[in-house]
């Protein structure tokens, strides 16, 4: 890990005498700190001075909980630089902020301090990991079973009736959007719209107050932080943990002619990613790029990713563009770059999980694979494949004959994708996910071939056109029941497969039941019932969720579906799962069959080599062609008979264990087209 810039904590640290305050500006040649009344009017400026480098010190006892303030920074002229002490700027360091009464932001002193009653963090390991994207408005906004006013809102998600719900689906953590404090884009707000997902952040250490009830707004900013603890330490008594989607590799100052709140004022040449001449590099899309080459920008991450895992007790964080992270002086990635690596070793941060989204959008910014030792990441590659395999190669065959690739592509991704991910780094490096908040839901995967944006009014040009969708023969909602009845199923298949991957998954809020966004896939600006869960259940949508509680609770009891290593031929290597593979008949897969699009059914038998479980082996049956096949189960030393577990072509889970029953090493089947079974290998 680099060095901190300086011995000061920047920002506000509470003292008997009141507060000292900090600032980091590497080109000011002035800054004073403003106190401010609850109009936004300067009471008090107090001059900044500098010993140090270049950190900017004051000491005031006026600084008490409460007291809003903001700064003024001055410095030289020229394309790359932008202070102007007419402005009143946030303190990047503010623990919250909020807005005066002529409507600019301010920053607030916050008190510190938390009664966490000896809860601890759940601590759960990344092989019994199952993550549960979700959003804190969107999750319980529409749920009458909450009281009115806790309804979407921190407290609403920590509130027994969501716990309950998350804790019967069986999810160990859940993954927030962001919740850093967040404004919309001047463009959204020139349509009359809003950010709803909270991509733009405004302060990286404040939580966003419009997600608490409006008692706790009201109180002031103590009461928003304490409601957010509140959240997490009941989440962490369930036995859930709690991961932050952080946006760091851009601000809401958005482009050279956007909002001026904070960074830019400060230090823009510092901050921001620049030509000699001020042009912005931006590689996010967002209009601005923080420089992470900059120690400043570095150790501002690593102070923020610290209070959240400490002073708020989160457990992970899911780092939203994070090649950019990883970008060093020539704006290139590198996997050595000093904040990626910093992450991990810093000893503050230890035991935290680290989720990359491995791209951005600049040149060389795909690097699914690439991020050290200790991270994982969202497996783009794993969602592609396991959506063309269910989805698109079925539409193929179906109109074509031909479902144009075989096995092979979706065994590699099933087992762990260690064609992706090297030997040290194992199959928890991959965090699979079929959806996310960005793109189609689950359910919306079977019933549309192409976005329907029109609501977030940019003409339907928004969101991917590459969906690897398929409508079943009709776009949107049928009457058709076989039409909705095949469609069921292909949930249920792609459930399953996320849910039985080697690897660490991630369901999006709302799969678990079939939730529809009526194909809109890139519902950023949807603040609505577009977005939120809706919490009033079609029978069929019971059936999908007692289905995916189910398929949780087998991943959970299998520890041959979760291992942590990749095995290798010949060795005992532990926590690793060895498998095996099969053809319809029975018999090992050959190397022809690979590949062959003519061969769409797979055997898979994985068994474990536990350290701290039992031994455990299962056997997978996949077959993706919508024609039933024959299959025999394989023999294989020392099984004596195959537990049938789950049947995706059941509607629901059966009744009982034993209504599943049970079958011999080379008994013959007849399993329906385009579905999947689970069985335990018993000696």
């Amino acid at each position: 890990m680099s060095q901190p810039l300086t011995r000061h904590r920047l920002g506000i640290t509470r003292t008997a005498q009141g507060s000292d305050f900090a600032l980091w500006s590497q080109h000011a040649s002035s800054a004073s700190l403003c106190l401010l009344d609850e109009r936004g009017t300067v009471t008090t400026e107090l001059p900044l001075s500098t010993e140090e480098g270049d950190v900017w010190t004051v000491s005031s006892p006026q600084l008490i909980s409460g007291q809003r303030y903001a700064l003024r920074v001055d410095g030289p002229a020229g394309p790359t630089h932008h202070f102007d002490t007419g402005r009143l700027l946030l303190d990047p360091y503010a623990r919250a902020v909020e807005r005066c009464a002529d409507g600019t932001w301010c920053s607030v002193v916050t008190t510190d301090g938390f009664n966490w009653e000896g809860v601890p963090k759940p601590g759960i390991p990344l092989d019994q990991t199952v993550v549960y994207e979700t959003h804190v408005k969107g999750f319980s906004q529409l749920n009458e079973l909450l009281p009115f006013e806790l309804r979407g809102t921190y407290a609403g998600l920590g509130h027994h009736v969501s716990i309950a719900y998350l804790t019967s689906l069986g999810i160990t953590a859940v993954e927030l959007l962001p919740v850093h404090a967040f404004v919309s884009e001047q463009r959204l707000l020139e349509l009359g719209m809003v950010n709803y997902w909270g991509y733009n952040s405004l302060a990286f250490f404040a939580p966003h107050a419009a997600y608490a009830t409006s008692g706790a707004q009201h109180e002031g900013v103590d009461a928003v932080i304490a409601e957010f603890k509140t959240m997490v330490k009941n989440l962490h008594r369930a036995g859930i943990e709690v991961i932050l989607d952080v946006v760091y590799n851009h601000t809401s100052e958005e482009g050279p002619l956007g909002p001026t709140t904070s960074f830019r004022g400060i230090d823009n040449a510092a901050y921001y990613r620049q030509t000699d001449t001020g042009q912005y590099i931006d590689v996010t899309g967002c209009g601005n790029t923080v420089n992470f080459s900059t120690p400043a920008a570095r150790d501002l991450v690593l102070d923020s990713l610290s209070y959240w895992a400490n002073e708020m007790q989160v457990d992970g964080f899911r780092f939203d563009l994070a090649a950019t992270l990883g970008r060093n002086e020539e704006v290139e990635f590198t996997a050595e770059h000093p904040l990626l690596t910093g992450v991990l070793s810093d000893p503050r941060l230890q035991g935290v999980k680290n989720i990359a989204e491995p791209w951005d959008v600049g040149l060389g910014g795909w690097q699914t694979g690439s991020f050290p030792t200790g991270w994982s990441e969202w497996n783009d590659r794993y969602r592609d494949r396991m959506r063309d395999f269910w989805l698109t190669d079925i539409s193929r065959a179906r109109h074509d004959g031909d479902a144009g690739s075989g096995i092979g592509r979706f065994a590699t991704r099933f087992a762990g994708s260690s064609n992706t991910f090297s030997r040290e780094r194992g199959p928890l490096a991959s965090v699979n996910f079929i959806t996310a908040h960005d793109g189609f839901t689950m359910a919306d995967l079977t019933a549309y071939n192409v976005k329907h944006n029109l609501l977030n009014g940019e003409n339907n040009r928004d969101g991917t056109n590459n969906n690897n969708s398929y409508n079943h023969g009709y776009e949107g909602p049928s009457t058709d029941e076989n039409i909705e009845r095949v469609r069921r199923k292909a949930v249920r298949n792609l459930m399953g497969t996320l849910l039985l991957s080697a690897g660490v998954p991630m369901m999006s809020q709302g799969d678990e039941f079939g939730r529809t966004q009526s194909g809109n896939n890139n519902a950023y600006c949807q603040d609505n019932e577009v977005s939120w869960l809706p919490w009033r259940h079609e029978v069929w949508q019971h059936d999908l969720l007692r289905t995916t509680q189910h398929l949780v609770r087998l991943r959970h009891d299998n520890p041959a579906l979760r291992p942590q290593r990749y095995a290798k031929a010949g060795e005992v290597i532990p926590q690793a799962s060895t498998m095996e593979w099969f053809d319809g008949s029975g018999e090992s897969m050959p190397e022809s069959d690979w590949n062959s699009p003519l061969n769409r059914t797979l055997q898979y038998v994985a068994s474990s080599t536990p350290e701290h479980e039992d031994f455990n082996r299962i056997l997978c049956v996949v077959h993706a062609l919508e024609d039933d096949t024959i299959v025999t189960l394989p023999r294989y030393d020392g099984v004596t008979h195959y537990e049938l577990l789950w049947d995706s072509a059941d509607e629901a889970p059966r009744p009982n264990p034993e209504s599943y029953g049970s079958e011999s090493p080379g008994t013959t089947l007849r399993v329906p087209g385009t579905s999947m079974r689970l069985y335990r290998a018993h000696s």
